[in-house]
C-alpha cells in the first residue's frame, strides 16, 4: 500500500491488539479488557477451545470453564473480537483442530475470523523456515540448527497426521505471521494483508507490532511513540501477551492504564483486527497478490531484525 490510508470517520490512525491466550485466565486479563473497553478501544483475544489432554506448555483457561466461556462470550457482545490460537496448550492431530473450530462455533455462532500459530504446536500453518523462501530460509535453518532448535511445522504438510491448511482456508480468513519492532505495523509491512500463492493454504497474512510483555508493550505504546503513529497516519497492530503481568492486585498496573487513557484520547480508530484488516482491504492501493519481489523483501525485513535482536 502506498499512499496514506484514509481512516473512518476523520481519524487520523488505527489502533488494535492481538493478544495471545497463553497463561490467561478470567482473574488475570478481565481487568485489562475493563480498561480497554472504557476507552473504548475494542481489540483481539484469541483462545483455546479444547481442555489440555497432556502437560500444557504454558496453561491458562478454555472454553471448557464455564466462567471464562461466559465471560468471552460478553466480552464479544460488547465488541471485542475472539480469534483462535489452535485447538489448546500443545499440539493437536487434524481431528483434534476441526473439533476445536467446531467447538468455537458452537460457542460463538461462527467460525473464527483470525488464527495465530502458537509457539510449539505441531500443527502450525507455514511456520519455522517455511515461513520464508530462498536465501533467507537457509540462514535462518541454518541459524537454528546450530541453537539446536527445530523449526519443522505440518499444519500444511499433507502428509502429516497434523495437517489442517485446507480446512484454515476454508474457515480462516486472516492468519498472523511477521512481528516487528516499530509501533506503525504498515510502515514495516505495506502489503498487509496478503495472499502469499506460495502459501495458499492461508488466504490472507498480515504482520503485527511485537511487544509479548508489559514492559515491551508500555515502550512500543510510549508518548512518543503514540505521537509517532499519529504523525504517521499509520496502523498499529500490538501481538501481545496481556496475561503477562498487566495487573496488579487485581488492577490494571499504573503505567499502562495511563498510556491507554492517553492513547484513547487521540483521534484513532480502536478496532478489532480483523475490522481493521478488512479496511485496508478497501484502500485504493491495496493488492491481494503482492508482487514477489516485494514479499521476498518483507521476508528480508523480517530476518535482519530478528538477527539484530539475537531473537531469532
Amino acid at each position: 500500500m502506498t499512499s496514506p490510508v484514509d481512516w473512518p470517520a476523520d481519524r487520523r490512525f488505527a489502533f488494535t491488539i492481538v493478544d495471545d491466550t497463553e497463561g490467561a485466565t478470567r482473574e488475570n486479563v478481565k481487568p485489562v479488557y475493563d480498561l480497554l473497553s472504557a476507552h473504548g478501544i475494542h481489540t483481539t483475544k484469541t483462545l483455546w477451545p479444547l481442555p489440555f489432554r497432556e502437560k500444557p506448555m504454558f496453561g491458562g483457561a478454555t472454553l471448557e470453564d464455564p466462567d471464562y466461556r461466559d465471560w468471552l462470550l460478553a466480552l464479544r457482545r460488547t465488541g471485542f473480537e475472539l480469534a483462535f490460537h489452535g485447538a489448546t496448550d500443545h499440539s493437536s492431530r487434524r481431528e483434534e483442530t476441526q473439533r476445536a473450530l467446531d467447538r468455537f462455533r458452537d460457542v460463538f455462532g461462527a467460525d473464527p475470523r483470525m488464527h495465530v500459530n502458537h509457539f510449539g504446536q505441531a500443527e502450525a500453518l507455514y511456520w519455522g523456515d517455511a515461513r520464508l523462501d530462498g536465501l533467507p530460509r537457509l540462514v535462518y535453518r541454518a541459524a537454528n540448527a546450530a541453537l539446536r532448535r527445530n523449526t519443522r511445522y505440518y499444519g500444511h504438510d499433507h502428509a502429516s497426521p497434523y495437517f489442517w491448511g485446507d480446512v484454515c482456508r476454508e474457515r480462516i480468513e486472516y492468519v498472523r505471521n511477521f512481528t516487528f519492532a516499530d509501533v506503525n505495523t504498515l510502515k514495516a509491512d505495506p502489503l498487509m494483508p496478503y495472499h502469499d500463492p506460495r502459501r495458499p493454504l492461508v488466504r490472507f497474512w498480515f504482520s503485527a507490532s511485537e511487544a509479548p510483555t508489559y514492559d515491551s508493550f508500555c515502550r512500543l505504546i510510549s508518548e512518543e511513540r503514540q505521537d509517532q503513529l499519529v504523525e504517521e497516519g499509520g496502523a498499529c497492530l500490538v501481538y501481545s501477551h496481556l496475561a503477562f503481568g498487566f495487573t496488579d492486585a487485581g488492577r490494571p498496573k499504573r503505567r499502562f492504564a495511563e498510556l491507554i487513557e492517553r492513547l484513547a484520547g487521540l483521534p484513532g480508530w480502536f478496532v478489532p483486527a480483523s475490522t481493521l484488516l478488512d479496511h485496508l482491504r478497501l484502500q485504493p492501493g491495496w493488492r491481494p497478490d503482492p508482487d514477489r519481489r516485494d514479499l521476498r523483501r518483507l521476508q528480508r525485513r523480517w530476518l535482519t531484525a530478528r538477527m539484530r535482536s539475537g531473537r531469532l
